[in-house]
């Protein structure tokens, strides 16, 4: 993986957390809690997963076992 793309997933990990509790706010205008949390809670999971991944290169990174380059 090279770095450009490292960022981009950064990047993307972050705008999925915005739209996640933007969906949630807005939907809290229209429909009860439970359906706001159940439409965004997908987009929270996805940006937390894509987390997940990005810890765990840059730690193989810092370690020199895969270098993201």
């Amino acid at each position: 993986m090279n770095r450009a793309r490292f960022v981009r997933l950064a990047l993307l990990a972050f705008g999925l957390g915005i739209v996640a509790f933007v969906v949630r706010g807005t939907t809290r205008l229209l429909a009860p809690y439970e359906v706001a949390v159940m439409l965004s809670a997908p987009l929270l999971f996805a940006a937390a997963g894509l987390l997940v991944f990005l810890v765990v290169v840059a730690t193989l990174d810092v370690a020199g076992i895969r270098p993201v380059e």
